[in-house]
């Protein structure tokens, strides 16, 4: 499996829209409009992104990062045949194909392809 870098961060707060409007008034941020999981999501000026997502009623907090991949179906059936949990079935949205997995310190983290541009 090659990774070529960090691609994404996703964060969950009860505060999202707070969160939300920081990132686009103070850092500056472009929201995107993708389809996928309920999250506000943040183009950064090198290609990567961060997602602002809500919290469950629980108020837990999560952070999920995301290593890109150069080909993410490979790099699925690398880590299952290591015995890693990882998700089988791809999702995806309008920018990227990605997948979860559980990592030895028990967190997840996923893994991204971004798919050709039009």
């Amino acid at each position: 499996m090659k990774i070529l870098g960090l691609c994404f961060v996703g964060s969950a707060t009860p505060r999202r829209a707070e969160m939300s409007e920081f990132l686009s008034s103070v850092f500056e941020l472009r929201q995107e409009a993708l389809d996928g999981p309920g999250a506000d999501f943040f183009a950064l000026p090198d290609g990567s992104h961060f997602a602002v997502a809500s919290t469950p009623e629980t108020g837990e907090t999560r952070r999920s990062v995301g290593f890109l991949v150069d080909d993410l179906d490979q790099a699925i059936a690398e880590l299952a045949a290591r015995g890693v949990p990882v998700d089988q079935e791809p999702a995806e949205n309008l920018s990227m194909r990605y997948t979860h997995f559980v990592a030895p310190d028990g967190r997840l983290y996923e893994l991204i392809e971004y798919k050709p541009a039009d």
